[in-house]
């Protein structure tokens, strides 16, 4: 597995609107691409799919932008790539139709690759992410000192 730009940008994106939650104010993609140095036209498509998977709210108007619609403590990584990239790896199931043996192993690898995908994506949320941001920013300026 490797993870898309688009699941890259977008996880960025709702990190930043994680560290702004308590703030309670909507943020505009521009605010969030110049942040994070990512394309705006991009981040746009990106947050309308998000706001149609119910992880993000917008607020139209001039103070408008856009926000968590749940706690960042919620929102688990798998969350975000299920609404992205349709990921369920609730559906690696072996097939019972399997032909031979040797495909019949291989799909009980994989299953089990992906229940250890899916308990790792599920463990993580936005909040753990910012925490882990925050601790190396913090050994990062130890480090200069």
């Amino acid at each position: 597995m490797e993870l898309s730009c688009k699941s890259e940008y977008a996880i960025l994106a709702l990190v930043e609107m994680a560290t702004h939650y308590q703030s309670g104010e909507p943020m505009q993609i521009r605010q969030m691409a110049t942040q994070q140095n990512l394309p705006d036209r991009y981040l746009e498509q990106l947050l309308a799919t998000l706001r149609r998977g119910g992880i993000v709210k917008s607020q139209r108007g001039s103070k408008g932008g856009y926000f968590l619609a749940r706690e960042p403590w919620e929102i688990t990584i798998l969350d975000v790539l299920k609404c992205l990239e349709g990921l369920d790896l609730q559906s690696c199931e072996e097939n019972s139709n399997s032909k031979s043996i040797d495909i019949s192993v291989i799909k009980e690898v994989w299953q089990e690759a992906c229940q250890a995908a899916n308990l790792v994506l599920q463990k993580y949320t936005l909040q753990d992410l910012c925490e882990k941001r925050d601790s190396r920013r913090q050994l990062d300026i130890m480090y200069y000192i």
